[in-house]
């Protein structure tokens, strides 16, 4: 074999691996380990060569970390306690959900900006900020960074009273930290692509 395609196969082999390795990692399994600055500016600018019609490129981020967090803790605790019964908001589950967001060294809030200018169809625009979203997590996995994405109607709301113009949305928000890769098992399994995939010839 060539030096050429040798080299192609180890990128396929990293790549696939990459994707396959990849798991939602949620806060309670996060090291009290800062993600560095510039870590997260690699996976944010990796986000931005997802794919685009038009070239809109219709994301914004905010970045959550240290003192910003807590206030969202707060909120989300609030949240709930005031929309669930309160036997299935105990205290416990009340403070677990208070300081929740403090166990993620970085937040990421994910938001779609609609372009004005340009006539694109809202699904085209998320679908963008959703491969945006998809390059962050391949690219925490090659950093070996845990992350998740959390769209819970919390995370929405805070981010549309707090950050968000007439023109956007809040899609989510993206949990970042490192973890024990040693200890995090995952039985979950992908449905075979026979099953889910129709040949036409």
């Amino acid at each position: 074999m060539i030096a050429w395609e040798e080299k192609r196969d180890v990128r396929q082999q990293v790549l696939t691996d990459i994707i396959r390795r990849r798991r939602s990692i949620f806060a309670d399994d996060y090291l009290d380990i800062p993600v560095p600055e510039d870590v997260i500016r690699e996976i944010l600018t990796n986000a931005t060569w997802a794919p685009t019609y038009k070239m809109t490129q219709p994301w914004r981020f905010i970045v959550l970390q240290d003192s910003q967090r807590a206030p969202f803790g707060e909120y989300l605790a609030e949240y709930y306690r005031q929309r669930l019964p309160a036997e299935e908001w105990p205290h416990t589950r009340h403070e677990r959900a208070r300081l929740y967001p403090e166990k993620a060294p970085c937040i990421i809030v994910i938001v779609l900006r609609r372009n004005l200018k340009i006539d694109i169809k809202e699904w085209e625009e998320m679908a963008a900020v959703c491969c945006a979203v998809q390059n962050m997590a391949l690219t925490c996995e090659a950093y070996n960074i845990g992350a998740y994405w959390d769209s819970c109607d919390a995370c929405i709301e805070y981010a549309r009273q707090h950050w968000l113009e007439e023109n956007e949305q809040c899609l989510g928000f993206f949990y970042m930290g490192y973890y024990d890769r040693q200890k995090h098992h995952s039985a979950k399994r992908r449905t075979g692509i026979d099953k889910k995939t129709t040949w036409l010839y």
